[in-house]
């Protein structure tokens, strides 16, 4: 008789019940042991998983050692999973080192994994979230605050400074309330603005929103794949802006930092001296001695002072956080009565509730600026330095009666010290934004989140001039005052829902959101003159004669528009090896009511290989990373006006009936229902690569963007139409380029470490189409840039077929032996002056004033507790415009001073004859090519500690536009490169400058 054996299942569950447990369990009955002891139950164990700094680390592997039984953190870092209490967790990541945790009978295990390839693992900011660098399958550039370029920075985009492939920031005014100018892959519009969507931690903003010591990191969205999740507003590329967040436990913590610096003229004009001045009129020159020695830039100018100060305190605990910032900055330019104060306060509230499944952030940030006024409605006017620079230098400053020396009979020609001295104004404006979020997981990996933010922006300026003020004794004003408010209000409400969940070797992640932003502004202004005293200046507007008579402005308007979208987004990853995201936006705005389509649609897809992960690749154990990646995403740009879909009408002037004046009301507009998104399409291809755990690494991008349905106002036959013009889209515009980075550590040592980054883009561009069977261009082409009076002509032509940029103008390719010109005409002929016709048709391209290639080396060295950071940057392969030699190299008006260089030989053969008129010609065209040596900081740490109650303490010296290399006749080659015609650089520019910073960093 045979007796049948239990299931060996069966056997597992009677040996727990007698205490003892089964080492090698199988399905049949051999090789059965059992072990007496404690019974080895599986238990929950949860946790959270974050880097070297706390910050969250999504996606981790965490696996029981010897098994195959795994999880994987979620978006805010945390897992759950169950193991025996005697086994061992391995958690695993990309870009961080291994690592292997006994469970030790705990229900609670929190690991923080040490970077290992720290590019990928950084988690880098995108629409709407984050993601792994290693995830990424958009063109996405992350600039972290220890890479910031330091010292005396204007805004959040000189923190940027050659630091970003195909990304160009230049300063090219001095002026402390001039901006940073932006530029992402080219010119993609014609009629509306080029710059970047900018947003802080979400909220649209501006480079000037926070402090750029309040700023912990920039991310760069450059590729349509990426930005187009953002629709119409990132066209032009977005700019995402990271403030300082608590996080974690933080013992109360205070930071502050400080600057203090100065300024000088990077290179000032050179112009005539009174001695030269004097020789020139011994010469023969026509010149006027009035028996002075002024120099009239020094008159104007100062030795500013510059100081910064930024205080933080933050504390909290996993449960409640805060951080409260103060920023101060008070900025002097060169020029008297030029500078800018601001100060900016943030305050950050974080709360956890319900075991961190709700999250609540309250923030509140507002800032009050303040500057000089000494233009109407404007900061420092450019016309004052103009009088500096032409003014006689024999000319004295004061009468003999202590007033300033006038000469009114002279065009153009007034006492800068008098426009300074003889003006009062003030320009105040206080911007302050109330947000607020919060999120819910009601499950896990579901995570459910509101957004508000309200912005309100307030300016009020004004501004006078007294009796004595050249203009007003020249036009007979007898004193003018001006006044304007500016009020904006931006709110933005956002609900997004994201759901992420693992399983196997899949990782998936949604996000579905919806977006309502509405913008309304308010502007007042008027100006008065003919006041019987000074002594309100624009504090007493109405006793003004000029207003009630009818000879003064005043005006007042207000507009408003909003922005509707609905958005989704899909990645997934299989194995770390394929990735895929996707997404698509639905956006309406206002501004097409009238339109038949006032809706968008803005889809992308990017994929992503990392080749290294695959079976074939693992012997190279040098390589850590290496990724192809290619992505295409649709962008649009609404035009800058409202209504444009329909008839308008306005009030636009007067007649007179029967005595009596009477307003019109007449067309503004004529309806285009078929108006439009304009629509970018971009493609984009590149590699990540990362060798010898992350010593070497970087990317190469190659893209083609194309702009179809491009705005533009046509000329239109009135009758049938209402009004000449009608805003049409009918172009379009194509920009390809290369973007490269290399990212090196060449040397590291315990006591020395040199890190190297090197990134090369360029950009070539080219208008495909102006015009279509319905609207047509008289040309194929329009022109555009002013060179200002007395020349008075255009400086650009934008035609189809070519590039944008082009300066277009007569050439002259020598002189005669008495210094006139020689032209060459289109038929490649040389035409003397008294020949030359001067017509449209002998006019040419002379050169383009856009960069085809820009470069960036950064280089920082640490050697123990001291760092050496040096930034350099350049652009090659464009022209400038010289406006200064072009009006003060002519040696015939000799009414005003002139540049030295305005008596050197011409083409080395003669100096310009004095019967030559000011002439726009491509002998003021130079080339602009430039290596600027941009940044450069020496710092020392302190050792922690040292003294009582300091943390960590850091002080250093800094430069700012240190030197520049560059054949370049004028001020400086970084000129304007935005909007239709770049590469003009304007005689009336305020002059670039050059920084010198003490700074101190304190940690208590």
């Amino acid at each position: 008789m045979k007796i049948p054996l239990p299931h060996p299942n069966h056997l597992v569950l009677a040996a727990s019940l007698c205490g003892l447990t089964l080492v090698t369990p199988h399905t049949s009955w051999a090789s059965i042991k059992f072990v007496k002891g404690v019974r080895q139950a599986d238990l929950p164990i949860t946790g959270r998983v974050v880097d070297n700094t706390g910050a969250a680390l999504p996606g981790v592997n965490v696996i029981v050692k010897g098994t195959t039984n795994g999880a994987q953190t979620d978006t805010e870092g945390r897992f759950s999973i169950t193991a025996p209490a005697d086994a061992v967790l391995v958690f695993s990541f990309v870009g961080s080192t291994a690592q292997e945790v006994a469970v030790g009978g705990r229900s609670t295990i929190n690991v923080t994994l040490q970077s290992d390839t720290k590019a990928l693992g950084d988690v880098v900011v995108v629409g709407y979230g984050t993601q792994r660098r290693a995830d990424l399958t958009s063109s996405v550039a992350s600039v972290k605050e220890e890479s910031f370029v330091k010292g005396a920075t204007k805004d959040a985009g000189q923190l940027l400074q050659g630091k970003v492939a195909g990304l160009t920031v230049s300063t090219p005014s001095g002026d402390p309330t001039a901006n940073s100018q932006i530029l992402l892959r080219g010119t993609a519009t014609l009629n509306s603005s080029t710059q970047p969507l900018v947003l802080i931690d979400g909220i649209p903003g501006t480079l000037n929103t926070v402090a750029p010591e309040d700023i912990e990191s920039i991310d760069v969205l450059k590729d349509g794949s990426a930005a187009a999740i953002y629709g119409t507003r990132g066209t032009n590329g977005v700019i995402l802006i990271t403030t300082k967040r608590p996080q974690g436990n933080i013992a109360p913590t205070i930071e502050y930092s400080g600057y203090v610096s100065t300024q000088r003229i990077a290179r000032r004009p050179d112009m005539l001296s009174a001695s030269e001045y004097r020789q020139k009129l011994a010469e023969g020159v026509g010149f006027t001695d009035q028996g002075s020695d002024t120099d009239w830039i020094k008159e104007i100018s100062q030795n500013p002072l510059i100081h910064v100060h930024n205080m933080t305190f933050k504390g909290g605990n996993g449960q409640t956080s805060y951080l409260v910032n103060g920023n101060y900055r008070y900025f002097e330019g060169i020029f008297q009565k030029s500078d800018n104060r601001t100060f900016t306060g943030r305050a950050d509230i974080n709360h956890n509730m319900f075991d961190g499944r709700v999250k609540i952030n309250l923030g509140i940030l507002n800032t009050n600026n303040r500057y000089t006024s000494t233009a109407d409605g404007g900061a420092f006017n450019g016309y004052t330095y103009r009088q500096a620079v032409i003014r006689n230098p024999t000319a004295p400053v004061y009468n003999p009666d202590g007033t300033y020396a006038q000469q009114l009979s002279l065009f153009n020609y007034e006492n800068p010290l008098s426009r300074l001295y003889n003006s009062d104004g003030m320009n105040t404006y206080q911007n302050t934004r109330l947000s607020g979020s919060i999120s819910w997981e009601p499950v896990d990996n579901l995570q459910l989140k509101a957004l508000a933010a309200n912005t309100r922006y307030n300016q009020i300026r004004g501004y006078s001039e007294d009796k004595q003020h050249p203009s007003t004794l020249r036009d007979g004003l007898n004193g003018f005052a001006s006044r304007g408010t500016t009020q904006i209000v931006d709110k933005l409400a956002e609900l997004t829902a994201t759901y992420s969940r693992s399983f196997g070797e899949h990782r998936l992640s949604a996000l579905g959101g919806y977006s309502y932003q509405q913008n309304t502004s308010e502007n007042f202004f008027m100006q008065n003159s003919d006041f019987p005293t000074d002594l309100f200046t624009y504090n007493n507007i109405g006793i003004g004669n000029a207003l009630r008579l009818g000879r003064a402005p005043i005006f007042s308007e207000k507009n408003q528009w909003n922005l509707v979208g609905f958005f989704g987004r899909a990645t997934y990853n299989y194995k770390e090896k394929y990735l895929l995201l996707a997404s698509v936006r639905r956006e309406a705005s206002s501004r097409f009511l009238g339109a038949e389509q006032p809706w968008g649609t803005f889809p992308a897809v990017s994929v992503g290989w990392r080749i290294n992960q695959e079976n074939f690749m693992q012997g190279l154990t040098f390589l850590d990373d290496l990724k192809l990646r290619a992505g295409y995403g649709v962008t649009g740009t609404a035009p800058d006006v409202s209504f444009l879909g329909v008839a308008r009408l306005g009030y636009t002037g007067y007649f007179l009936a029967n005595g009596s004046w009477v307003q019109t009301l007449s067309p503004i507009s004529n309806p285009n229902p078929s108006l439009r998104w304009e629509e970018k399409r971009e493609t984009n291809v590149g590699v990540d690569y990362s060798f010898l755990k992350g010593r070497v690494n970087g990317t190469v991008d190659y893209y083609i963007r194309r702009t179809n349905g491009l705005l533009y106002n046509y000329q239109v036959p009135s009758p049938p139409n209402l009004f000449p013009t009608t805003t049409a889209n009918v172009g379009s515009l194509e920009n390809k380029g290369l973007e490269v980075l290399l990212n090196l550590v060449p040397v590291q040592t315990k006591d020395f470490v040199w890190n190297s980054s090197f990134n090369f883009s360029n950009n070539q561009n080219k208008l495909l189409s102006l015009d279509n069977d319905l609207y047509k261009l008289t040309n194929n082409f329009f022109t555009t840039g002013y060179t200002g009076e007395p020349i008075q002509t255009y400086t650009h032509r934008v035609e189809v077929g070519k590039k944008l940029g082009d300066f277009y103008g007569y050439k002259v390719v020598d002189v005669t032996e008495d210094g006139k010109w020689i032209y060459e005409n289109k038929a490649g002929e040389q035409v003397p002056y008294d020949q030359f016709t001067h017509s449209e048709d002998d006019k040419q391209v002379l050169g383009n004033g856009l960069p085809k290639y820009y470069a960036g080396w950064n280089n920082n060295f640490q050697y123990k507790r001291v760092d050496l950071g040096i930034t350099m940057r350049g652009a090659f392969g464009y022209q400038i415009l010289n406006f200064q030699r072009m009006y003060y190299e002519n040696t015939g008006v000799i009414q005003y001073n002139r540049l030295q260089s305005a008596y050197d030989n011409v083409f080395d053969k003669a100096v310009l004859n004095t019967t030559m008129p000011l002439e726009y010609n491509s002998y003021y065209v130079e080339d602009g090519a430039f290596w600027k040596v941009d940044n450069i900081t020496l710092g020392y740490n302190f050792k922690p500690g040292l003294v009582k109650y300091v943390k960590n303490a850091r002080v250093y010296a800094s430069t700012l536009n240190t030197f520049t290399i560059t054949g370049y006749k004028g001020l400086d080659p970084e000129v304007n490169r935005v909007g239709l015609a770049p590469g003009n650089d304007e005689r009336d520019k305020y002059p670039t400058v050059r920084t010198f910073t003490l700074g101190v960093n304190l940690t208590f």
